[in-house]
C-alpha cells in the first residue's frame, strides 16, 4: 500500500505547476539502448510539465558513483529522486542515501523492495510475465515447426547483478520444465550484459563449436539482435532458428518486420 501511495504522490509532484519542482534521476548507464528510450521518455514528459526540472545523471555502471549521485541530489535540495539502480542487491544503500527525500526505483527491482519506507516505491514491468511469455512463445513456435521431438538452443543472460536478468532466466528454465516444453534443451547459457556487441561475440563463439541448435533465447532485445547479426554474418537462414527476447524496442520491431526475429 505504501508503494501505491508513493507512486501517486510522485505523479502529483510532477504534475504540480504552482511551484518549481526539482527531480534528480540517476540512470545505471546512458549507453544502453533500452534505458535510452526510458530516459528520453522521462525527459519528454518532464519538459511537458510546467515548473518541473529534471536533472539526469549517468552512473556508468558504478554503484559507488550512483550512491554519491543520490547523496548529491539530497544535498542540493531536490524534491524527489528517481533511481535506475546499478546493482539490484544494493537497494538498502540507495534507500539510506536518500534519507527522507521521496524516491522511486524504476525498471530494476531493488532487493529491499518489500522493506521500502513510506517515502519510497518501485515501478517496473512484471519480469515473471516477460520472461515466461518470451520462452513460451518460442516453445510454441518450435512445436509449430515440427520440433517437439527435441530442440536445442542457447540462453543469453543480462547482467548477473540485475534481478531482472536472474528472473527472466529463471522464467526460461521454468517454461522448459513444463510438460509441453520439456523437449527444449539449453546447450549453454552465459551473460552478454544486455549488450548487442557482446551478444554478437558470444553467439559467434557458440557457433564456432559446430553444435547444431534450433533456438536462442535472450533476456532482452539488444542481445537477441546481436545474436541474429552473428548468425546472419555466418550465413545462417533465420527461418531455421527461433529467436526470442524481451522489450519490444524499436530496433527489435524493425528486425521482426524484416522476418529475422520471432
Amino acid at each position: 500500500m505504501k508503494k501505491t501511495f508513493m507512486v501517486a504522490g510522485l505523479a502529483t509532484l510532477m504534475a504540480t505547476s504552482a511551484m518549481a519542482q526539482e527531480i534528480g534521476a540517476t540512470i545505471s548507464r546512458f549507453d544502453d539502448n533500452w534505458l535510452t528510450v526510458m530516459r528520453n521518455g522521462m525527459t519528454e514528459h518532464a519538459e511537458s510539465l510546467d515548473g518541473v526540472n529534471l536533472q539526469m545523471e549517468d552512473a556508468t555502471d558504478d554503484l559507488a558513483k550512483q550512491i554519491d549521485q543520490v547523496k548529491n541530489f539530497v544535498a542540493s535540495g531536490v524534491d524527489a529522486i528517481i533511481v535506475n539502480i546499478v546493482d539490484t542487491s544494493a537497494g538498502a544503500a540507495i534507500t539510506e542515501a536518500a534519507g527522507d527525500v521521496p524516491l522511486v526505483f524504476v525498471n530494476r527491482e531493488p532487493d529491499n523492495v518489500n522493506e521500502l519506507p513510506a517515502t519510497q516505491a518501485f515501478v517496473a514491468s512484471n519480469e515473471i510475465e516477460s520472461g515466461t511469455l518470451s520462452a513460451f512463445q518460442i516453445c510454441n513456435n518450435l512445436r509449430a515447426d515440427g520440433k517437439a521431438g527435441g530442440a536445442r538452443g542457447y540462453l543469453m543472460n543480462g547482467q548477473l547483478s540485475n534481478q531482472a536478468a536472474v528472473q527472466r532466466s529463471k522464467d526460461v528454465h521454468d517454461v522448459i520444465g513444463m510438460d509441453m516444453c520439456n523437449f527444449m534443451t539449453i546447450i549453454d547459457e552465459q551473460t552478454a550484459n544486455w549488450s548487442r556487441d557482446e551478444a554478437q561475440d558470444l553467439m559467434t563463439n557458440w557457433m564456432s563449436s559446430g553444435e547444431p541448435f534450433d533456438f536462442v533465447l535472450a533476456n532482452n532485445d539488444e542481445m537477441a539482435i546481436g545474436a541474429i547479426q552473428a548468425m546472419k554474418a555466418a550465413g545462417m537462414d533465420m527461418a531455421d532458428v527461433q529467436v526470442g527476447g524481451v522489450d519490444a524496442s524499436q530496433d527489435a520491431l524493425l528486425t521482426m518486420q524484416a522476418g529475422d526475429y520471432d
